[in-house]
């Protein structure tokens, strides 16, 4: 973490004059970030790697935010300490993950809930309904959605994948069943899509969702099926809402209207072809030309000033964070753990892969954040937490040492 933290203190020595500190500021997140480490049991060994790896793409985000933004990153500092804080508090609690299992229906019961808060007192911003305005902050329910649809899944499968794998395709009785539960993580997703206009996010829970049951129950019948089921109602969103239309056809070409709908996507497409191979250099191409470029696009944003080289790197180092927490799952001894890690590893590796795939045009752009770099409160906490659950979960027990001296006969 020293390590990790030094490297931010250097990254962010570039940040331009007054857009992140004060002094005391930095102090606070550097002891934060120290503490953070330093709280785990002295009886157990963690991979030290995940929480390590988490600050030092925050320090990646609060730079490109301060170049991009100075005005959020303010924001964002006091966003890292919220979510520093409760990855501390909440450690004693993330240590017990176990029990989580127990209240798998009370997670279902709580993503409701935010659902049914998010449709009485949500915001409409571009025709999505995604945030709810508390004072001068806006909250994102999805974010600690994403987490409960996990938590609940997890749970429901380690005690049914065994039946689940077993029962016959054609058996219409013994599949609804036990597949009613599991589909309300489906349904989850389907009703983002549906009443919030959402493709993203909705995208994003049914990847973790068919991800999990694939790994828990290797029935590629069910996860055909749930997809081709997703993509009908996809294509019905699409014919009837005009944000999903509008993100739907700027993706096909965003050229045909470059100063209007198609003006952010282009802008885009700009920036990364000017970026190259090795890029412009930091503070030097004009990421300015993108509307909302700290949310949305920071990816081409980076990529413009850092060159395919950058861009390939903040992959691979993705690449790695999502690696290293399915190997944290891999070494559980019990199907509800390894499922749990599985799940997590999923959210975060498809939520990179969904928006770097919507920023270089592989699919239509969505809203929602790239974890660690884009401003963003809710997401930042909520992964800061995911990471802090799969840092527990990577706990092994310190090997005792011996009494016996290696020269005793």
């Amino acid at each position: 973490m020293v390590a990790a933290l030094a490297l931010c203190a250097l990254m962010l020595s570039f940040a331009p004059a007054g857009s992140v500190g004060p002094p005391w500021l930095l102090a606070l997140l550097a002891s934060l970030s120290l503490t953070w480490v330093l709280v785990q049991p002295q009886n157990v060994v963690r991979d030290d790697v995940l929480p390590a790896v988490a600050v030092v793409l925050s320090g990646l985000g609060l730079l490109l935010v301060a170049r991009l933004a100075p005005d959020l990153a303010q924001k964002q500092q006091w966003w890292l300490v919220i979510a520093l804080v409760l990855c501390i508090a909440c450690g004693p609690a993330l240590a017990k993950f176990r029990r989580f299992a127990s209240y798998k229906y009370l997670w279902v019961v709580g993503s409701m809930l935010l659902f049914v808060l998010l449709l009485v007192f949500g915001k409409q911003v571009n025709g999505a309904r995604l945030w709810i305005p508390i004072g001068p902050i806006q909250f994102e329910p999805i974010e600690l959605i994403k987490l409960f649809i996990v938590f609940f899944l997890a749970a429901y499968l380690a005690e049914t994948a065994d039946v689940i794998a077993q029962a016959r395709p054609w058996s219409v009785r013994a599949n609804l069943k036990y597949l009613g539960p599991l589909f309300i993580g489906w349904g989850a997703s389907m009703a983002i899509l549906v009443l919030q206009r959402d493709l993203g996010m909705a995208t994003l829970l049914l990847a973790s969702f068919a991800a999990l049951l694939y790994v828990a129950t290797r029935r590629i019948d069910i996860v055909a099926g749930g997809i081709a089921i997703f993509g009908v109602v996809a294509f019905w969103a699409m014919r009837h809402f005009p944000y999903v239309q509008t993100r739907v056809a700027v993706w096909r070409n965003p050229f045909l209207d470059p100063l209007g709908a198609g003006y952010q996507s282009s802008q885009a497409y700009y920036g990364l072809a000017a970026g190259g191979f090795f890029g412009t250099g930091f503070n030097l191409g004009h990421p300015s030309f993108i509307p909302d470029v700290a949310t949305d696009y920071v990816y081409a944003a980076f990529s413009e000033e850092f060159g395919l080289i950058g861009a390939l790197a903040v992959v691979a180092i993705f690449l790695v964070l999502v690696r290293r927490i399915l190997s944290a799952g891999s070494e559980q001894p019990d199907l509800y753990s390894k499922l749990l890690a599985t799940g997590m590893g999923a959210t975060l590796g498809f939520q990179v892969f969904i928006i770097i795939g919507g920023v270089i045009g592989l699919f239509p752009l969505t809203g929602i954040t790239l974890p660690f770099l884009s401003y963003g409160g809710s997401s930042l906490v909520a992964n800061f937490l995911l990471i802090a659950l799969v840092w527990a979960m990577s706990s092994r027990l310190c090997a005792a040492p011996s009494s016996r001296s290696p020269l005793s006969g």
